[in-house]
């Protein structure tokens, strides 16, 4: 990541937007768009934000749930002060037993939905990366079957590649209805792409 990137990424109309509109991330705009789509997020909601840092996602859906609802967001690293009582940060591994256990002591039943905006630690070499990028898919798949309730919906991020098929096999296992999407706010020279999942 050097200056040209940054350079590029400072003049892309979306980074200005975000820091226009106190948004913690860019990211925020294709959460915004999906949901507009889809019409996953609802009033009243109790949302579980995987691999939420540095927090644009937690922060447009705590927007969707109301003052009613509820958002918890888990991540490695630490997530931005976001406003709200109703947005409860959890530093943690959401792949332990534990952090899942914390994350039904604070919702107190299973979740509404599940967003994962999440990506692996790239290395660079393409094989390592798809590996890395469908182990952290299947993870948050694997979470979805014991924190989400029965009719609850998913939003994932996954990567075109190999392994991709495969990975929309796995979740078609476990939803009803599933629908891959690229949002207008994701770079057209990405690999990444987004799983709308149903139960």
């Amino acid at each position: 990541m050097g200056k040209k990137w940054n350079k590029e990424r400072k003049e892309e109309p979306y980074y200005k937007m975000a820091k226009k509109e106190s948004y913690h991330s860019r990211a925020s705009y294709k959460l915004l768009q999906l949901n507009n789509k889809f019409k996953i997020i609802q009033k009243g909601d109790i949302v579980l934000d995987l691999g939420a840092a540095p927090g644009g996602w937690s922060q447009v859906a705590l927007e969707k749930v109301g003052e009613e609802g509820l958002v918890v967001g888990v991540d490695l690293q630490r997530i931005k002060p976001i406003e709200g009582d109703n947005f409860i940060g959890i530093m943690g591994d959401f792949t332990r037993e534990e952090t899942l256990d914390q994350i039904l002591e604070i919702t107190g039943r299973k979740v509404d939905v599940i967003l994962s905006d999440a990506s692996p630690h790239l290395s660079g070499v393409k094989d390592v990366d798809q590996v890395r990028a469908l182990d952290l898919a299947l993870g948050v798949l694997r979470i979805s079957g014991s924190i989400l309730k029965p009719h609850g919906s998913l939003i994932m991020k996954a990567f075109q590649g190999e392994e991709f098929e495969n990975l929309l096999k796995e979740i078609k296992k476990e939803f009803k209805t599933v629908k891959t999407t690229k949002p207008p706010s994701s770079r057209k020279k990405s690999v990444e792409m987004y799983v709308i999942a149903r139960r």
